[in-house]
């Protein structure tokens, strides 16, 4: 681990952002909602009418690619919102260039590109932020309390779903899109957050067997993929995913069952609870409704919460609370899904280092 990162006070805290494609916008605004105590310093992305919008909509200086962006400018943190597999060799650069890296999901589409970008944030002295901006919802930090708790005792069961719908037009609309070099599939792109609570809410996992398949979509990655998993706690579960749900988005959820407890967290991004019971009542239990929102987008309303994540760190010479170390087991699991997806066997965790 490095040496901590002297505390940034007196000033705002300055961000550089790279790649102004959709996910963007959710960080553009979710600066704009700290921004007393952050500005968004510079953008940059090839794609000169792409730079040239996100310029327009922030104010912040635009450049044709990272290498200038971190030359030009003296940013706190550099944020990647570029494709996932773009992300290892960048968050590298940023390091090297004395920055700390927040990174969108996937980190990596690769486990060896994954532990080289945590070994050279460590030998930079940097830190390494990784978007989990799901966790930061009111549904999932309720679900939280209530397994750290142990209201649910043991964990027998538990279910994942992502039934979401991208069209042929999406995967279309740029050229990375669909490939396993810089995008991943069903699993690794738009399920990535859901894949990240099945370490985060139940522990580490023991082993996984799953299936993929590119039903529809004419693409290299799959659209449609099914995993079995076994927890090291002895709890069993699935995860279900298609970017084939007709006609529109159904549903984001996690059901969790316990042997005194059990809860399904639904909505069209685990953004409703829809089952919270348990046999012994709690104070918690008064804030299941006030919990449920409303949303018609999948990244929900995460990243301001996330940021505030961030600008403590920043603010206090602290440590990410989703760091590097936190962001590769998610991608663990994932690698060991699509390792037992290519070879037809089951796959035991932890993966050889």
């Amino acid at each position: 681990m490095h040496a901590p990162r002297p505390p940034i006070r007196g000033r705002k805290l300055r961000f550089a952002l790279a790649g102004c494609g959709r996910i963007a916008r959710s960080h553009f605004a979710a600066i704009a909602q700290h921004q007393a105590e952050a500005e968004l310093v510079a953008v940059c992305d090839p794609d000169a009418a792409a730079c040239a919008a996100a310029v327009a909509a922030t104010g912040a200086q635009g450049f044709a690619s990272l290498g200038a962006m971190l030359a030009g400018t003296q940013a706190d943190c550099a944020v990647l919102c570029t494709p996932s597999g773009l992300h290892p060799q960048q968050v590298i650069e940023a390091a090297r260039a004395g920055l700390d890296v927040m990174t969108e999901k996937p980190m990596a589409t690769r486990w060896s590109d994954g532990l080289a970008m945590v070994r050279e944030c460590d030998a930079a002295g940097v830190r390494l932020f990784v978007v989990k901006q799901n966790r930061r919802n009111r549904t999932l930090q309720l679900l939280k309390q209530a397994v750290t708790q142990g209201r649910f005792g043991r964990i027998y069961s538990v279910g994942v779903n992502v039934f979401w719908t991208r069209p042929q037009s999406y995967y279309d609309s740029a050229a990375w899109r669909g490939t396993w070099e810089f995008d991943g599939g069903a699993f690794m792109n738009q399920a990535s957050h859901y894949v990240d609570l099945l370490d985060w809410l139940i522990g580490p996992v023991e082993s996984v067997m799953a299936y993929t398949g590119t039903l529809a979509r004419a693409i290299e990655v799959e659209d449609t993929g099914v995993a079995a998993l076994k927890w090291r706690n002895g709890a069993m579960g699935t995860v279900n995913v298609t970017m084939l749900t007709w006609p529109k988005n159904l549903e984001g959820s996690i059901t969790i069952l316990g042997e005194r407890g059990s809860v399904r967290v639904g909505g069209v991004a685990v953004n409703r609870i829809e089952h919270w019971q348990f046999a012994e009542p709690d104070l918690m239990d008064a804030q299941v409704d006030e919990a449920s929102y409303h949303t018609t987008s999948v990244y929900g309303f995460g990243h301001p919460l996330y940021y505030e994540g961030v600008i403590r760190a920043l603010r206090e010479g602290g440590e990410p609370e989703i760091d590097g170390r936190e962001g590769l087991k998610s991608l663990e699991l994932l690698i060991a899904m699509y390792l037992s997806a290519r070879d037809g066997r089951r796959v035991s965790l932890p993966l050889a280092y």
